[in-house]
């Protein structure tokens, strides 16, 4: 049977009063912290004081970006991690986007297949102490070696969306991150992981808003769909997905700067497959949906409901329980 994962940190919360939250966490039967590396906290601070104060914990990040850590980098802080941890420490790495890529920390987003493959190549052997010389078409890294092997060798994962990088994942990492997509579409994605690795992990970041006020949740989830879905490996994403039809009257708004209309185009029935939303009990039957589908780790991503008060932790707690109970 799966676990169950949550995105810290949360909120805005300072990062020094998360030991409180993660108490009701815990109780409430979440299995897996996971973070991410965009333009809030770095992914690994909060797994670190996650480790400290709540060990029971399996550790993730989804995702470190290929680009923004050298790999080098990237090795020492998941062995660093894996070194204050006491269960298990997964290093998640995609690609990103250009956006964050580019625009954000004024890097080249160049070659994202090649990237990812040469920085989990390199991360995986330099785990293991190995003195590591790697030409590649990324980077050339000569006489690197880290000095503190993490007696638990980190497990490492890709996140992926279409058929090559999903291929990627099952064959030179433990598996795949997968994210905005609905449980029929977990069904297209899995088979290019698992035909490399029947037995790849896949971890499927789930978007929720804690809200039974329908108005708001789709208010909510248009905003997000038109931040994340405008962006081109996303679209072309979605139009692999066979959403493209779908999704054109936006995608040509958007392209037109009129933002408005754009939200307007966005479907409900879209809004529906993407995002988890209702009771705890409505919520939970669709995070099984998931796992139904083939989803091995499902970790949610609470996503503040417009015009509502932020999510509190007995709501979230309230959605472990429920998840938990019925299993």
């Amino acid at each position: 049977m799966s676990g169950l994962g949550l995105t810290i940190p949360l909120d805005s919360t300072p990062l020094a009063r998360q030991r409180e939250q993660l108490d009701d966490i815990e109780a409430s039967g979440f299995t897996d912290l996971w973070s991410a590396e965009a333009s809030g906290a770095d992914a690994f601070t909060p797994l670190v004081a996650a480790s400290v104060s709540h060990p029971s914990f399996r550790l993730g990040t989804a995702i470190i970006p290929a680009y923004t850590r050298s790999p080098a980098l990237m090795t020492m802080s998941a062995a660093a991690l894996a070194d204050v941890a006491q269960s298990e420490v997964v290093l998640g790495i995609g690609t990103s986007s250009e956006v964050i890529v580019e625009k954000w920390n004024g890097l080249r987003f160049h070659a994202p297949y090649q990237r990812a493959r040469d920085v989990a190549t390199f991360v995986r052997r330099a785990l293991t102490g190995e003195k590591v010389d790697m030409a590649c078409e990324s980077f050339s890294i000569s006489g690197f070696r880290l000095d503190r092997v993490p007696q638990r060798q980190p497990k490492i994962m890709i996140a992926a969306l279409r058929p090559g990088m999903l291929r990627l994942a099952g064959t030179v990492a433990d598996g795949a991150i997968i994210n905005w997509l609905s449980p029929t579409d977990v069904h297209q994605v899995t088979p290019y992981v698992l035909e490399a690795n029947p037995q790849a992990d896949i971890v499927a970041r789930l978007f929720v808003v804690p809200s039974r006020d329908l108005t708001v949740v789709r208010a909510t989830a248009r905003r997000a769909i038109a931040a994340y879905l405008n962006v081109p490996v996303y679209a072309e994403f979605h139009r692999w997905l066979g959403r493209g039809e779908q999704l054109e009257p936006m995608w040509r708004a958007w392209q037109a700067g009129d933002r408005a209309a754009a939200l307007t185009a966005i479907p409900d029935e879209l809004i529906d497959e993407l995002f988890l939303y209702g009771t705890p009990a409505e919520i939970s039957a669709r995070i099984k949906d998931y796992v139904d589908a083939g989803v091995t780790t499902p970790v949610l991503a609470i996503m503040p409901a417009v015009g509502e008060p932020p999510s509190s932790i007995a709501s979230v707690a309230a959605i472990g329980r429920a998840y938990t109970g019925d299993r």
